[in-house]
């Protein structure tokens, strides 16, 4: 069965959900703490998930035009301070350096939290005219932020993300280049992670600081908490007034560039074990899995096994990730330690399975074992990592729909928050107050107002006065 435990070192997810998360992070060896609190050791394994997400990302940005850059890792406050919203969003976060060895520093430098004023500074300097637009940069780096609570991927001091920061001529070349790379991060998650998202915008309060309009991407995890999983901010042209960012346009006159910024982080690592993780372990869907199959020999001291698995692992590497896993651990051993880390295929393949040209298929996401002929395994194996990836997305969608829940007026808000772990779909009148008062009585935000609207009533939860949209409410990591 597939809820099964064999795995004694990871608690059930059931019994103590944060624990579990812990286990899955260092038993699967994702990541290790370090002795600065807030600041992990990326392993082998959770940096190459790291890089699948990173290379799925490269391809769609430098398909359309994106370039990546570097920017350094500090900041003069003096630079910080030129955006006074954006600063103060930022200043419980900041990580400030003050002395160079011994000698104390004529000015603060602040290790970077997001690098939109580098990026302005930069841009006023190149910026002269509108055939230098668009600027279309994004990059990869470490972020610095001074977390009070900390957690593995999810909420770190230092974690890694991409940063994108592109200049336009116009408000609606800025407003398209928001959604696009919105529609980017679903895909990402969607189609990589099997980790289905709700797109929407920000509410006034939870938006991005200095932000004209910021747009997410929400995604439930198994406990019933939202995760944001990756945001898109429209700045309109007030960077550009505050840094200068000028250029003249083809009627030879000064306008502001208009901004946007974008950015999805290791995070979404910590989403994707909350979402498909079980008490076996890490579950990783097939496209971003950095081994989608694993070979395990049985009875490997018999004639021409290990050289009958050797030739598999030639063939089947010409087009799927695999490993052949060769030390001389007992396969029970290799079963659990594959299954622990997410392997979403295992293929068995003993003596017996040589003189029938047969080998066995095991699914990591269901423990389904399948015998198949070694004739044509490429093509077998292919077409399962397929099935595996959107049945993984399809349970993960069941999931959700299962935990959305609709709430009319306030008492049933209430109690659904207080005993229904999930998303809750209610209408909102606009007003911060009512939004307050739900995070103040409840500790459940407005996720996002979706750009999917339904109409649940027509009166505000909170207040009772007319509602102006439906908002997507949860408790949040």
């Amino acid at each position: 069965m597939p809820n099964e435990k064999k795995v004694s070192a990871i608690t059930s997810r059931d019994e103590d959900f944060a624990r579990w998360y812990t286990d899955i992070v260092t038993k699967a060896e994702l990541a290790d703490y370090s002795s600065v609190r807030g600041c992990m050791v990326y392993r082998p394994l959770g940096y190459a998930v790291w890089e699948m997400i990173q290379d799925a990302f490269n391809r769609m940005i430098k398909a359309t035009g994106h370039q990546n850059v570097y920017m350094p890792m500090f900041i003069p406050e003096s630079l910080l301070q030129k955006e006074k919203d954006h600063v103060e969003g930022f200043a419980p976060e900041v990580a400030w350096v003050t002395h160079g060895g011994h000698e104390e520093l004529p000015e603060r430098l602040c290790i970077r939290p997001t690098s939109e004023t580098l990026f302005c500074e930069h841009y006023a300097k190149i910026i002269q005219s509108h055939r230098d637009l668009p600027k279309l940069y994004n990059q990869w780096c470490s972020i610095c932020r001074w977390e009070k609570t900390t957690r593995p991927f999810l909420r770190n001091t230092e974690f890694l993300w991409q940063e994108g920061h592109t200049a336009h001529a116009t408000a609606e070349e800025a407003q398209t280049e928001t959604l696009r790379i919105l529609d980017f991060y679903e895909s990402i998650c969607r189609d990589y992670l099997a980790v289905p998202v709700i797109k929407g915008q920000k509410t006034e309060r939870e938006k991005f600081a200095g932000a004209m309009a910021t747009y997410t991407i929400e995604s439930l995890m198994y406990d019933g908490k939202s995760l944001q999983s990756g945001t898109s901010h429209n700045f309109s042209n007030k960077f550009a007034q505050a840094f200068g960012i000028q250029y003249t346009d083809k009627n030879n006159e000064l306008q502001y560039v208009h901004q946007t910024s974008w950015g999805i982080s290791t995070r979404l690592i910590g989403g994707l074990i909350m979402v498909h993780g079980d008490d076996n372990g890490l579950v990783l869907p097939p496209k971003i899995a950095p081994v989608q199959l694993v070979i395990i020999p049985i009875a490997s001291h018999k004639e021409g096994v290990t050289e009958r698995c050797s030739q598999l692992l030639a063939e089947l590497s010409q087009t799927i990730r695999t490993e052949l896993d060769a030390s001389d651990k007992s396969p029970g051993w290799k079963f659990a330690e594959h299954e622990m880390k997410g392997v979403p295929l295992r293929l068995e393949l003993g003596p017996k399975d040589i003189e029938s040209g047969q080998a066995t298929l095991v699914r990591r996401d269901t423990s389904e074992k399948r015998q198949v002929p070694l004739e044509g395994l490429t093509q077998t194996v292919a077409a399962l990592l397929g099935e595996v990836q959107a049945d993984m997305l399809e349970r993960a969608a069941v999931h959700r729909r299962e935990h959305t829940f609709a709430a009319r007026d306030y008492e049933e808000f209430s109690r659904t928050a207080n005993e229904l772990p999930g998303f809750i779909k209610a209408m909102w009148c606009g007003g911060a107050d009512c939004e307050q008062k739900v995070k103040d009585d409840l500790t459940v935000t407005a996720r996002c107002i979706p750009f999917e609207q339904e109409e649940i009533g027509q009166t505000c939860v909170v207040c009772g006065q007319a509602a102006e949209h439906m908002v997507l409410w949860g408790k949040a990591y």
